[in-house]
């Protein structure tokens, strides 16, 4: 049995209406549930042309979002999809280790600049690992990738800064992590300057298509100092609003 056998992607999508609320000083809630769907959609459509993967996971009981995933013929949980993150990945784990599968890939849903060639850099590498492989943010704070094989090899931790924890686990367990930084992976849009940087340079994603929709690819900087960017919906009544007090 090879370490790349039937590995499945475990995706958690989260609730799209509270989404990317660190992006809250910079988008409005509707900037930010349409640029999470974009985003996770990104990464679901590099998932579906990833051929080495056997599977995909989508942990979730947000309605648009099992939507999505059913439109990319994922399999579907709902298991503990309003926990955090770890416990979500915990029981996408079980599940998939009961299910027989050899190994699962977690990633998030705010890469939109990931490729399939990414995940199957990444899954090459993972051959000639002891079970554990990630690939870090770009800053090597977060954990942005793992596979591990079996799914349960390790408790999977996230935070804010999981990626030199995770290290410091597999080592414990005699395990050698595979370390493949890949710069789509690495680039997690979750602050206003993760969302700057992604706005340097345009993309063929989902998420700049949406962006530029909304008249914010124009190279300004999306941290407004003065209130959240509202669309114009949102912002037409409010001038309104802010016109009938004068």
């Amino acid at each position: 049995m090879t370490l790349t056998r039937d590995i499945w992607a475990v995706l958690p999508i989260k609730d799209l209406t509270q989404a990317k609320q660190r992006l809250s000083s910079a988008l409005s809630p509707t900037l930010r549930r349409g640029l999470a769907a974009a985003m996770a959609e990104d990464v679901l459509a590099a998932l579906a042309a990833t051929p080495e993967l056997a599977g995909i996971l989508v942990m979730t009981d947000d309605p648009q979002a099992i939507v999505l995933a059913q439109t990319y013929g994922c399999a579907i949980s709902t298991e503990n999809a309003r926990s955090g993150h770890t416990a979500v990945v915990a029981a996408a784990a079980r599940k998939l280790l009961q299910e027989g599968r050899g190994g699962m890939l977690v990633v998030p849903g705010d890469i939109p600049r990931v490729t399939p060639a990414e995940f199957s850099a990444l899954i090459a590498a993972h051959a000639g690992s002891s079970g554990f492989s990630i690939s870090p943010a770009r800053d090597e704070c977060g954990s942005n990738a793992i596979i591990c094989s079996p799914p349960t090899l390790m408790p999977l931790t996230y935070g804010n800064d999981s990626y030199w924890p995770h290290l410091a686990t597999a080592r414990a367990r005699g395990l050698e992590p595979v370390i493949c930084p890949q710069p789509g992976i690495g680039l997690d849009i979750d602050h206003p300057e993760d969302l700057a940087l992604f706005l340097e340079s345009p993309s063929p994603t989902r998420a700049w298509a949406f962006l530029e929709a909304q008249g914010l690819t124009d190279g300004a900087p999306p941290m407004p100092t003065a209130g959240p960017i509202l669309p114009a919906a949102e912002a037409m009544p409010a001038a309104q609003a802010q016109g009938a007090k004068l």
